[in-house]
Formats: structure tokens, C-alpha cells, sequence
């Protein structure tokens, strides 16, 4: 891929599945859905809701390839983004700055399988994964996607990817989290694992 900035969206979701391999590893399904404390998530409601929010965005960056393909929104980089597209950016990347409660539509179902969440997420990684390649030559300043936000808000086709890929780092680190607390636990031990960092 000729764009530095699409490649390094490709390799941040390349890295996303093998991070969420590493949290899952050796982990049954107790262990996957426990939760540190009431009201905190599972490492099974992290991967659900990045797999929900994930899916939503993916819809609408096909959408909006497709729509500056008819109009002929090409262009070369690098791209200057907006404020807003900026800040949303570095609201999202971990460490977490300030917690934001997820919308309704997108709060996690507890207690769901290993074997259903897992593949799905890595599924999705290859969906934003075309959806790059699709984005090749695109302007993607110009080009706006809608976001999960608000259907009032829009960001730029190349900050869409790096927020996304933003949003599963933060998840996945929260899942991490989890999974510290639930190696030191003594209702739920992982098994030969060693401690996360």
C-alpha cells in the first residue's frame, strides 16, 4: 500500500487481533465473562461492544466510499484534519482521559460464549481491513463518514479508521485490566497464564 497513513491503520487492526487472541488465551467461559465488580465489564462485554460499535462504523465507511467514488473524490496525501476530528481521536486513545457511558444500542449482552465473540471481532478486523484497501486513493480529508456519535456528527474518511482502531486500543486495554484482576482473583485463577502487563 502507497499511503503511510492507510498502512498504518491496516497494521493497528492487524494488531487488534492479536491482542484479543492474547487476552482470550486459555480463558473458559466463567473466566470470560467475569466482572471485577458490579457495573464493570467482562472481558467477553469489551470484544461485544467494540464487535457493535465496530460493525456500525464499517457499514457507514462502505457507504461513504461508495459515495465519493461516484463523485470522484480522489487525492493524494498527507491530509490536514479538523479540530473536532482531532480531538474526538485523542478523547478516544487510551489512557482513558474521561469515561463516556456507551449508548443503549450499543451496551454489550453479558454472558455470551467465547466462541461467538471471539471470531466475530477478528472477523470484523478483516472487514476494516477491505474497507482500507477500498479507501486507496480516496481523498480522505474530503470524504466524511458518519459516526456512531450522533447522526449530526461527520469525520474524515482517515480519521474514521484511526478512531476506530483508537476505540478497540482502549477496549482491549480495558479488557486487560480485567484480565489482571482476574489472574490475582481467587474466585477465577487463569490457569498456567502469566500475569498481563
Amino acid at each position: 500500500m502507497d499511503n503511510p497513513e492507510l498502512e498504518q491503520s491496516s497494521q493497528a487492526f492487524e494488531q487488534a487481533k492479536i491482542q484479543a487472541r492474547k487476552l482470550t488465551e486459555g480463558l473458559n467461559e466463567a473466566q470470560f465473562n467475569w466482572r471485577p465488580a458490579p457495573g464493570n465489564w467482562s472481558i467477553e462485554e469489551c470484544l461485544e461492544h467494540l464487535t457493535m460499535v465496530g460493525t456500525w462504523e464499517v457499514r457507514a465507511i462502505e457507504r461513504a466510499i461508495d459515495g465519493a467514488r461516484a463523485r470522484g473524490l480522489t487525492g493524494n496525501g498527507p491530509f490536514q484534519y479538523g479540530r473536532f476530528d482531532r480531538w474526538i481521536v485523542r478523547m478516544t486513545e487510551p489512557p482513558v482521559r474521561r469515561k463516556v457511558r456507551a449508548p443503549r444500542r450499543f451496551v454489550p449482552v453479558h454472558q455470551q460464549p467465547v466462541t461467538a465473540i471471539l471470531p466475530t471481532f477478528l472477523h470484523l478486523q478483516g472487514m476494516f481491513l477491505i474497507q482500507i484497501e477500498r479507501a486507496a486513493g480516496l481523498d480522505l480529508a474530503r470524504v466524511k463518514v458518519e459516526t456512531p456519535i450522533s447522526r449530526f456528527f461527520k469525520m474524515s474518511l482517515g480519521m474514521m479508521f484511526t478512531q476506530a482502531a483508537a476505540h478497540e486500543r482502549r477496549h482491549l486495554e480495558q479488557g486487560q485490566r480485567v484480565r489482571a484482576q482476574l489472574q490475582v482473583s481467587d474466585a477465577a485463577p487463569v490457569p498456567n497464564s502469566p500475569r498481563s502487563r
